[in-house]
């Protein structure tokens, strides 16, 4: 269905292919996996198969590029349109009407397909998609999660023989990336659509694919085979992965089950073990939380104390000290109470009370819509409490201006692109040391330490997912606010630049920051947060130490958690860290 001979594609004045000498073949009715680390070329191969490469994102493409035998040198996309269909990781770039209803029945209107046939393909993708109570909505009130799957369900409606999906579960709970993988699933099975996607969240798709295209490393030749034997020898690999790798498993597991079925030994060793990271005798010994609920009929689980989580693990394995452990409380840094937020007639938020402390790290989390980013947006002033008060440090954010406000609390929103509106990275620099009052070339000294190989002249549009992310945050915490905000951090990063941003937040968190994240990525929660919130429905229904909310949520607990459990382990070098000491 999809063939490759010999491709190589290079962009402008580069030196060398973005993608070199790729030769493969994806066969009809099967899902192809897309992995390899950020930078090496997975966005490429994805366009060249649509014909974005070389119709529109520029370059040069060398060799032959066919699917469903037609050749995409001489077929521009829209003469693709009826075989291919494309989803990128931006889902709002792809838009072009105001309401969900609307945006699915584009494409078919473009193909010119009857008004009875685009009415019963609409109704079937709102019930593929978990989206009939939202048709009449209009797009941009719709969350990310919401906005990806508008976005899939926009080109399934045309039946496309051909699925290219870049990132398609990036923007979503677990929950929702398990409908949308199921729907794709389906597709493969029961339809013989060929799926390509890539994605960073390997521990979401690999179970599920038929075969893995690894790119290593930048120009260097793809290796396809078997996700087993692929993930093996890759240098992004998922959690379970890299438990089985640890435990010298073989074959190697890649969903849960398998590895629980290979776990008992393990589990039986550690059982042995004091636990390496806090636990709940050691998170009551240390204080726990103020409440953490208002409303209708949530089970709040706090009571008043200094806001600390117990002792966590840090990526070394090592036991790291909690925010508030020793000496005096300091003061919070974000209190929210009975806050009440709401849109048209309904309530976003209702009766929200959550307390924020300094040096504490912070992870939000719930299903698509409960409420997530709404709640950082109130906290950075963007929305006004109908009911309740909000106060960071000394300022109620509605009423205080954004330039005070800025050195009191800093969002970093879900697309970093949209704090970035100069054209090239010294600009962005210089605007956010005048923003902030700060010296000259102190914004630039933290995007060097960010991002130590990007050049002043190079446009923020041209960076990388991981890059702009880098940048927004250096501009943010230029103004050095006590409470940082991000929402879906993690999203368009691999396992490596996600590494390394958890070193930067848990080294703002060590300085005394209080860090709050809106996320779905499960494995952040668990190798980052002190504390974990769930919304739902625009409520706190749970408010605790890590590992106490994790291990109690099967949606929202971590891998390792799930293959270990009942052990309290959350994270491989946990183990690691444990096996070690008893090596």
């Amino acid at each position: 269905m999809i063939r490759f001979e010999q491709v190589s594609v290079t962009y402008g004045d580069a030196t060398e292919p973005a993608v070199r000498d790729v030769d493969l073949t994806v066969p009809e009715g099967e899902l192809c996996l897309l992995v390899g680390p950020s930078g090496v070329g997975k966005s490429t191969v994805l366009n060249a198969v649509c014909g974005l490469v070389p119709h529109f994102t520029g370059g040069t493409l060398h060799g032959r590029v066919t699917v469903d035998g037609r050749d995409t040198r001489t077929h521009r996309p829209r003469e693709l349109a009826d075989v291919v269909g494309t989803v990128g990781q931006d889902p709002r770039a792809h838009f072009v009407t105001d309401t969900v209803e609307d945006e699915l029945a584009y494409g078919m209107e473009s193909l010119g397909l009857a008004p009875d046939v685009m009415r019963r393909r609409v109704e079937e993708t709102l019930d593929l998609l978990g989206l009939a109570d939202l048709r009449d909505r209009a797009l941009t009130t719709l969350s990310g999660g919401q906005m990806q799957r508008v976005a899939i369900g926009s080109v399934l409606t045309t039946h496309p023989k051909v699925l290219v999906l870049d990132e398609p579960t990036s923007a979503l709970d677990p929950a929702a990336a398990e409908e949308v993988l199921a729907v794709l699933q389906r597709l493969v099975h029961d339809l013989g659509t060929t799926v390509l996607l890539a994605e960073h969240r390997l521990e979401r798709v690999v179970q599920y694919a038929d075969q893995v295209i690894l790119l290593p490393a930048p120009g260097a030749a793809p290796v396809l085979g078997d996700p087993a034997q692929i993930m093996a020898v890759s240098p992004v690999h998922p959690p379970v992965v890299a438990l089985g790798r640890l435990a010298q498993w073989s074959p190697l597991p890649l969903s849960v089950r398998d590895a629980r079925r290979r776990a008992a030994p393990l589990r039986d060793h550690l059982q042995q073990l004091e636990p390496a990271r806090g636990t709940k005798a050691t998170a009551s010994g240390t204080g726990s939380y103020g409440p953490s609920t208002g409303g209708r009929g949530t089970e709040g689980r706090g009571t008043e104390g200094r806001g600390t989580a117990g002792p966590r693990t840090g990526g070394s394995g090592a036991v790291a000290a909690t925010p508030a452990a020793t000496g005096a409380p300091a003061a919070p840094a974000a209190v929210v109470s009975k806050v009440t937020v709401q849109r048209g007639r309904s309530d976003v938020l209702y009766g929200v009370d959550l307390t924020v402390h300094p040096g504490e790290t912070l992870a939000l989390m719930g299903r698509n819509g409960a409420g997530k980013s709404t709640l950082l947006a109130t906290l950075v002033g963007m929305h006004e409490p109908s009911s309740g008060t909000v106060r960071v440090g000394d300022a109620t954010p509605h009423r205080t201006r954004p330039r005070t406000l800025l050195r009191h609390v800093g969002l970093v929103p879900q697309e970093p692109r949209d704090l970035l509106y100069a054209d090239t990275v010294a600009a962005e620099c210089a605007a956010a040391d005048d923003d902030a009052d700060a010296p000259a070339g102190t914004c630039r000294d933290l995007v060097t330490r960010l991002l130590p190989d990007v050049p002043d002249s190079v446009h923020p549009r041209d960076l990388s997912e991981g890059q702009r992310l880098a940048l927004a945050l250096a501009v943010v915490l230029t103004a050095r606010p006590p409470l940082l905000l991000l929402d879906e951090p993690t999203r368009g990063l691999d396992y490596a630049a996600k590494a390394r941003l958890i070193e930067v937040l848990r080294a703002l968190a060590d300085e005394g920051h209080a860090v709050v994240l809106a996320t779905h990525d499960v494995e952040l929660a668990a190798e980052l947060a002190h504390r974990v919130v769930i919304l739902a429905d625009g409520e706190i229904v749970a408010d605790g130490p890590t590992d106490e909310v994790v291990l109690a949520s099967p949606s929202f607990a971590p891998q390792v958690a799930k293959v270990l459990a009942p052990l309290p382990w959350l994270t491989v070098p946990q183990v690691a860290h444990a096996l070690e000491a008893t090596a």
